[in-house]
């Protein structure tokens, strides 16, 4: 039928020749209503087509991914696991946990890694590589066109690096400067970690000595046919004598004479 279906219209023109050939005896009762008012559309409902089922090939593989939702992948997921990967206790220093609405790019001048109003930690270090990428469109700051990821990269650490550096000294001066006004501090990380580990090693020592006595032991009773001190016969027992003294009656005391044998010819 193409894009327009006349049907409706030829209802009125089929029920005229109809009743004019006298192939029925008296016209329909809409026959009047529906010359004066055409109808628009079809009066019989059409049939849906039927979904039929095609026979499956085996060896065609069903998608197991079909109706699953697409990745959603940012750009700075691929940087933070670049730098994480390279800096993993970065993840161990504490940090406020307060959701944002991840807009730090609008409300800050990443042109520079630190913030007035918030720490240096790793998230920074993304921030600022995503400004030297991609520049910041709400400024007007264009990026460096010969800027590549690697570069921004490298240049982040940097800067990352300087004031990582920057804290220490602050807080190695502030410490001395308490030590000397009479400040005591207890012991530092670094210092129960190393006591830690004298500890074990000195167990590992006690124990290794032991198994090289033992192993020499061993070495030793090969030779001897005794083990150890508990496979020698106990003394006193009066068992052990009474079998002792049945079997001393028939051992000779100068052995036995031999027999037969070659006869010796000098």
């Amino acid at each position: 039928m193409g894009r327009y279906d006349f049907r409706p219209l030829r209802v009125h023109q089929a029920a005229s020749q109809l009743f004019a050939s006298e192939r029925i005896k008296h016209v329909p009762s809409w026959h009047e209503i529906v010359g004066t008012i055409p109808p628009a559309q079809t009066l019989v409902r059409t049939q849906p087509l039927q979904h039929q089922e095609r026979p499956r090939r085996s060896n065609v593989r069903k998608p197991s991914k079909l109706f699953q939702p697409q990745r959603v992948v940012y750009e700075e997921d691929t940087l933070r696991k670049e730098f994480f990967g390279d800096h993993p206790w970065e993840l161990a220093r504490p940090r406020v946990v307060l959701e944002s609405d991840g807009r730090d790019a609008e409300r800050k001048d990443w042109s520079l890694l630190s913030q007035p109003d918030r720490p240096v930690d790793g998230e920074s270090v993304i921030q600022r590589q995503m400004f030297l990428l991609n520049g910041s469109p709400e400024k007007g700051q264009k990026p460096d066109p010969k800027m590549t990821p690697a570069r921004a990269y490298d240049q982040a650490r940097k800067e990352f690096y300087e004031v990582r550096l920057q804290q220490d000294i602050e807080r190695r001066v502030a410490k001395e400067e308490a030590m000397a006004t009479g400040a005591y501090f207890g012991k530092s990380t670094l210092q129960i970690g190393m006591e830690l580990e004298d500890k074990i090693f000195e167990e590992w020592k006690a124990w290794a000595s032991a198994e090289v006595i033992q192993q020499e032991q061993r070495r030793a009773a090969m030779y001897t046919g005794v083990d150890n001190e508990t496979a020698a016969l106990p003394e006193g027992d009066q068992e052990v004598e009474a079998a002792l003294g049945e079997v001393d009656a028939t051992i000779p005391s100068q052995g036995q004479e031999a027999r037969g044998g070659a006869a010796f010819v000098p």
